[in-house]
C-alpha cells in the first residue's frame, strides 16, 4: 500500500500544476521517487496517528459538517507531511492538497480491497484488535446480553419475504433458515418473523414514538392542525418531534425504551438514550454531553478513507438516481412523480451517508458494551416513495442494506458482551398513483370546491413527508421547517386547512375552537361531506356526530356509527380486520381533525391513492403500509401467543421492553397499567 501510494503521489505530481515534488531547478528521477516515498509514508503515519486525535477534537461538530471537514483536514495533513520531507522541495497549494489527499485515501482503500486486506479473515482480525483495545480501555462488560434494534424504515412484511425469496437478503434468509444455498452446516433458524399491524396513522412519527416511548396517543397523522395552539404539527419538524417526545414521556412516566444505558441512532426520537446521533428531537438543542454522539462519529471518521469512500458512493448514487429517473421518463413509466430538484442529493444522503454513519455508530455502541441500541435506516423508505415499493430501484436498496446487517452481526462476535439483534420496521408502503394524477385535482382543491370556494387553476404542490429529510436536518443540526405550509393560520380565517399524510387527509376549520360535528359542517357547507364521501378516490370519512358520537361516512349515503362498525363495517370492510378499532382509537384523540379522509383502496392490487406526491405511500389504512414486520431471535420469548395479533406501536414497545427485562433484568419500571399489559 505504501508503494501504491508513492506511485499515486508521483502521478498526481505530474498531472496537477500546483503540486510538485522537485525543486524549480529540477531533480533526478531517483530523488523525486525518494521524495514521493517519504511524503507518502509521512502522510500514512500522520493519518494513522494524528488523524484520530483531530477527530476527537471535533466531535461536537454536526455529522454532515464533520464529513465535509474531513477533506480539508486530510489536505492539511498532506501539507504537513510534505513539510516533513527532508528535501524541502515538495509543496502543494491548499486546494490541490485537498484533492491529492482525497485521491490517495481512495486509492489506499481500493488497494486494501484488491490485496484482500479486508477479506473475511483479515476483517475478523481487525475486529479482534478493535475489541481488544476496547477491553483494555474499559472495565469488563456485563455478561448479560445486550440488544440491538435495527429499524428498516418502510419495509413491509411481504416486501421482506419477497426480497429473501429473490436472494437479495442472504443474511436475513440465513437467520430464517431459508438461505438459497441451504442453511450452512445444517444450521437451524435463529430468528422468527412476525407481522404486526400499525395504527391508523401508519407512519414513522406515530410508530416510532409508540415503539420508543410507549405512547403515540394523540398523533392522528404525519401532520395535523392543533386548534388549542393554532399550529400545524409535523412529525419530522424538530420542534414538533421534541414536543411529541415530551408529551409521551409525561403520559407514560418514564424516559423511554433506551433509558438504561441506551443509544439512539438516526431516529426521530431519543427513546431516553444517553448517547444520540442524528436524532431529530434534539436537533434544536444546544450541543452537549448527551447529544454529541462521540462513539458514533469517532467510529466512522477515525478512518479518513471512510469519508472518501462515502463521498464517492454519494456521487455515484446521485448519478444513479439521475439515470434511473431519466430512464423512467424515457420509457413513460406510470405511475411516476417528479424526482428532480434536491431529491437526488436527499436520496444519496439516505442511502449512503446516513447508512454508513448510523452503522458505524452502532458498531461503536456494541464495542462500548451498551445495553440497548436502536437505529433507523431510512434508505428503502426514501427510494420507495419516489420509485415505488416493489420496483427494481427499491430492491437494489434492500440488497445494499443486507451487508449492513451482516456487518453488525459480525461485530457482535467481538463485542465485550453477547448481543441479540432484532430487526423490525415501523410501517410498510402501499403502491399507487397520486390522487392528483388520477383526477386532475388535489384533495385541497376538492375540499375548496365542496365548500363553494374558488379553486386556483394552479394548485400548490403537496409536500412529501419522506423521513430522509428529517435525517438531513438532524445531520446539519438546523431546525429547517417545511416550506410552504401554513403553520399559524390567520386568527379569523374561515377557510379550511387541508393536510396530507400519505393516503390520509385531514380537514380542519381554524376559526372554530372545537372539533366540529357533522351537523355543524353540514350547516356551514351543505355540499362538503357529500362531495367528499361520494368521490371515487375517497374510501371513507370520519367525523364527529352530535347524535352518534363518531360516524363513518361512505359513498351512496353510507353512515355507520362507530359503535356499530363490528356488526356493519360498511366502507371499512375492504380495509380488513382491525380497521374499525384503529378508527375508533383515532376518534378518541383530542386533536383529531374535523374531517378525516382516507383514500380508496383496491385489494386486488393493493393500491391506494396518495394525497402527497408519492407513488409509494403510507400514513393511512389500506394495503401493505399497515403490515410491517418484527424479526426477533428465538432466544427471546414469542412476541404474542398462538392466535393473538400484534397490533399497534405501543404493543411493540411492551414486547421490546419485556425482551430487555428477559436479557438484563428489570429496566426502567413500567407504569402499573403498562406492567399489567406487558405481563
Amino acid at each position: 500500500m505504501w508503494a501504491v501510494s508513492t506511485v499515486t503521489m508521483l502521478v498526481l505530481a505530474g498531472i496537477l500544476p500546483d503540486f510538485q515534488l522537485q525543486s524549480a531547478d529540477g531533480d533526478s528521477a531517483t530523488r523525486i521517487a525518494v521524495t514521493a516515498a517519504l511524503g507518502a509514508g509521512a502522510f500514512g503515519l500522520l493519518s494513522a496517528l494524528v488523524w484520530p486525535l483531530l477527530v476527537r477534537l471535533l466531535l461536537l461538530v454536526p455529522a454532515l459538517v464533520l464529513g465535509l471537514l474531513v477533506f480539508f483536514l486530510n489536505g492539511s495533513l498532506l501539507i504537513v507531511a510534505l513539510r516533513l520531507v527532508p528535501s524541502g522541495d515538495s509543496e502543494a497549494a491548499p486546494e490541490t492538497a485537498v484533492i491529492v489527499a482525497a485521491v490517495m485515501s481512495a486509492v489506499a482503500s481500493a488497494t486494501g480491497a484488491a490485496l484482500a486486506v479486508r477479506d473475511d479473515d483479515a476483517y475478523r482480525r481487525r475486529l479482534y484488535r478493535l475489541a481488544d483495545r476496547r477491553r483494555r480501555a474499559l472495565p469488563p462488560g456485563p455478561s448479560s446480553p445486550g440488544t440491538v434494534f435495527i429499524q428498516l424504515d418502510g419495509v413491509g412484511h411481504d416486501v421482506l419475504l419477497a426480497a429473501v425469496g429473490k436472494g437479495l437478503m442472504p443474511t436475513v434468509a440465513r437467520w430464517l433458515g431459508d438461505h438459497p444455498d441451504g442453511a450452512p452446516d445444517g444450521a437451524a433458524p435463529t430468528h422468527r418473523l412476525t407481522p404486526w399491524r400499525t395504527d391508523w396513522s401508519s407512519q414513522t412519527g406515530a410508530s416510532q414514538l409508540g415503539i420508543l416511548h410507549g405512547s403515540n396517543h394523540d398523533v392522528p397523522a404525519f401532520r395535523w392542525y392543533e386548534k388549542t395552539g393554532r399550529e400545524v404539527m409535523v412529525c419530522n419538524r424538530p420542534t414538533s418531534a421534541a414536543e411529541l417526545q415530551r408529551r409521551a414521556v409525561d403520559r407514560t412516566g418514564d424516559g423511554g425504551l433506551l433509558s438504561v444505558d441506551g443509544a439512539s441512532r438516526g431516529n426521530l426520537f431519543s427513546g431516553g438514550a444517553d448517547e444520540q446521533a442524528l436524532v431529530l428531537s434534539i436537533a434544536t438543542k444546544r450541543r452537549g454531553r448527551r447529544n454529541r454522539s462521540r462513539a458514533g462519529y469517532f467510529a466512522y471518521f477515525s478512518d479518513p478513507a471512510n469519508a472518501v469512500r462515502t463521498a464517492l458512493s454519494f456521487i455515484a448514487e446521485v448519478g444513479r438516481e439521475i439515470g434511473q429517473s431519466a430512464r423512467a421518463r424515457a420509457r413513460k413509466v406510470r405511475p411516476r412523480v417528479s424526482r428532480g430538484g434536491l431529491y437526488p442529493f436527499v436520496r444519496a444522503f439516505a442511502t449512503v451517508v446516513e447508512r454508513d454513519v448510523v452503522v458505524a455508530a452502532v458498531m461503536g455502541d456494541m464495542f462500548a458494551g451498551r445495553t440497548a441500541v436502536y437505529a433507523d435506516l431510512v434508505a428503502y423508505d426514501e427510494v420507495a416513495h419516489h420509485s415505488g415499493p416493489c420496483g427494481r430501484d427499491a430492491e437494489k436498496v434492500l440488497e445494499r442494506l443486507d451487508p449492513a446487517l451482516a456487518l453488525i452481526e459480525k461485530v457482535a462476535e467481538h463485542a465485550p458482551r453477547p448481543y441479540r439483534i432484532v430487526v423490525l420496521s415501523d410501517h410498510g408502503q402501499s403502491p399507487g398513483e397520486t390522487f392528483r394524477a388520477r383526477y386532475g385535482l388535489g384533495l385541497g382543491d376538492l375540499v375548496r370546491a365542496g365548500c363553494g370556494l374558488p379553486v386556483p387553476r394552479r394548485a400548490r404542490r403537496t409536500h412529501s413527508g419522506a423521513e430522509a429529510r428529517a435525517a438531513v436536518r438532524a445531520a446539519l443540526r438546523r431546525p429547517v421547517e417545511e416550506g410552504g405550509e401554513q403553520h399559524r393560520p390567520a386568527r379569523r380565517s374561515s377557510e379550511p386547512i387541508v393536510l396530507a399524510s400519505g393516503n390520509l387527509g385531514l380537514v380542519s376549520f381554524p376559526d372554530v375552537p372545537h372539533r366540529m360535528t357533522r351537523e355543524e359542517i353540514d350547516a356551514r357547507h351543505p355540499a362538503l361531506l357529500t362531495t367528499l364521501a361520494n368521490h371515487p378516490g375517497v374510501g371513507f370519512l370520519l367525523v364527529r356526530s352530535e347524535q352518534y358520537g363518531g360516524l363513518v361516512l361512505g359513498a351512496y349515503g353510507a353512515e355507520i356509527p362507530l359503535d356499530r362498525l363490528d356488526e356493519n363495517p360498511g366502507p371499512l370492510e375492504v380495509f380488513g380486520p382491525g380497521a374499525a378499532d384503529a378508527v375508533r382509537r383515532t376518534h378518541s384523540f383530542p386533536n383529531t381533525a374535523d374531517i378525516m379522509v382516507n383514500s380508496c383502496y383496491d385489494p386486488a392490487d393493493g393500491e391506494v391513492l396518495a394525497f402527497e406526491e408519492q407513488i409509494g405511500s403510507h400514513g393511512g389504512l389500506g394495503g401493505a403500509q399497515g403490515r410491517p414486520f418484527l424479526l426477533s431471535p428465538l432466544a427471546f420469548s414469542a412476541p404474542v401467543g398462538d392466535g393473538e395479533d400484534l397490533v399497534g406501536a405501543e404493543h411493540i414497545h411492551r414486547v421490546l421492553r419485556r425482551w430487555l427485562r428477559e436479557s438484563n433484568g428489570p429496566q426502567v419500571p413500567l407504569t402499573p397499567s403498562q406492567d399489567q399489559r406487558a405481563a
